[in-house]
């Protein structure tokens, strides 16, 4: 990729003290190393992109030359953003608009150099789409998971926790690092009651069980699935049927696990055998229990800081869903930070 030299414009001056405007800056970037249609997208997708997350910036593509005019440090920082996105498109082949809100975000925050290597090593590929973390966050998640081997995955609605801890257990699999992969989650209805069900234990279980069924079967392929859930190489269960057992050379995810209570998270990581490693995911802002305290909010102030444990903490900044998921969000934390200060100051004036 190359750049052209700085073009300056000319700025007005100031001559009564007011604050001069910055001085504006036009700089050129090659668009080398990657298929252009592909790249820019229909219409131009990526340049609207781009104007999103610099609305001062004026960008144009002519052929394979992508010019960026604006004031100097909006430029910089758009010219930065823009080398990472197409350091991105050399590795990976595409670019998506998530991965420039992601890239963005990290430029911002200082994580530029590392931004393409972070959103560019798939974990694997499934039906042709790499699986791959999307935020710093998650490429930390990730990292941790292969690192330890326990994971707790801390965070709000659409971090990816489940799906990337399920991509790490296919891999694991795939490499013949393990022999199986047990995927288990509480049996907490959400705020409702649902009454009877009828059927089977099985079919009993299995609206609870649904979102572990559909991870597994986005991971692989749809006609191994089947068989690998008939011979027990991938096993999806209630968390009640872990007790009493111990898994060896064994993937374990614990989904949902805000709804487990303090005994049910103890018995569940004594569950632990050889070879074997566990990732424990859930969002404290949706607990489920009708009156016990969540197992893991007490888990996190026990095991912190025990060698081979490791907690990933995931934010709003790490939401790969429609982007108001993450406004959604912020909002609702907002929100109980409010409440939590006005029950505060009530109880205050009470006390008086």
């Amino acid at each position: 990729m190359g750049s052209e030299p700085d073009s300056p414009h000319t700025a007005a001056v100031s001559t009564d003290g007011v604050a001069r405007p910055e001085p504006q800056l036009e700089r050129t970037v090659t668009l080398t190393g990657v298929e252009l249609a592909s790249f820019l997208g229909h219409r131009d997708q990526l340049l609207a992109d781009l104007e999103t997350q610099h609305p001062n910036v004026v960008f144009n593509a002519r052929n394979d030359v992508l010019s960026i005019r604006g004031e100097t440090s909006a430029v910089r920082a758009a010219e930065e953003l823009v080398r990472e996105i197409l350091e991105l498109a050399r590795r990976s082949g595409t670019v998506s608009s998530t991965d420039v809100r992601s890239i963005a975000r990290m430029v911002r925050d200082g994580n530029g150099p590392r931004a393409a290597i972070t959103l560019s090593e798939p974990i694997l590929t499934v039906r042709g789409n790499a699986v791959r973390p999307q935020t710093q966050g998650q490429r930390d998640y990730v990292d941790a998971i292969e690192q330890n081997t326990i994971v707790f995955g801390i965070g709000p609605a659409g971090t990816g926790k489940t799906y990337l801890a399920m991509a790490k257990a296919v891999q694991a699999l795939q490499r013949r690092e393990v022999s199986k992969i047990v995927l288990t989650r509480p049996a907490v209805e959400a705020g409702e009651r649902l009454g009877y069900l009828p059927g089977s234990l099985e079919d009993k279980i299995d609206p609870y069980l649904r979102p572990l069924f559909d991870a597994v079967g986005s991971m692989m392929d749809q006609d191994l699935v089947p068989k690998l859930l008939a011979n027990g190489t991938i096993e999806v269960a209630p968390l009640a049927y872990m007790r009493g057992r111990t898994l060896n050379e064994a993937f374990v995810i614990l989904d949902e696990a805000q709804n487990t209570t303090p005994e049910q998270m103890k018995m569940f990581l004594t569950r632990l055998g050889y070879g074997s490693k566990m990732v424990v995911t859930g969002d404290m802002t949706q607990v489920d229990l009708p009156v016990k305290q969540s197992g893991l909010r007490v888990v996190s102030g026990i095991l912190r800081g025990v060698d081979d444990i490791h907690f990933s903490e995931l934010t709003a900044d790490d939401i790969v869903r429609h982007s108001l998921v993450g406004r959604i969000v912020d909002a609702y934390a907002a929100f109980d930070e409010r409440s939590a200060t006005d029950q505060h100051t009530t109880e205050g004036k009470r006390d008086r």
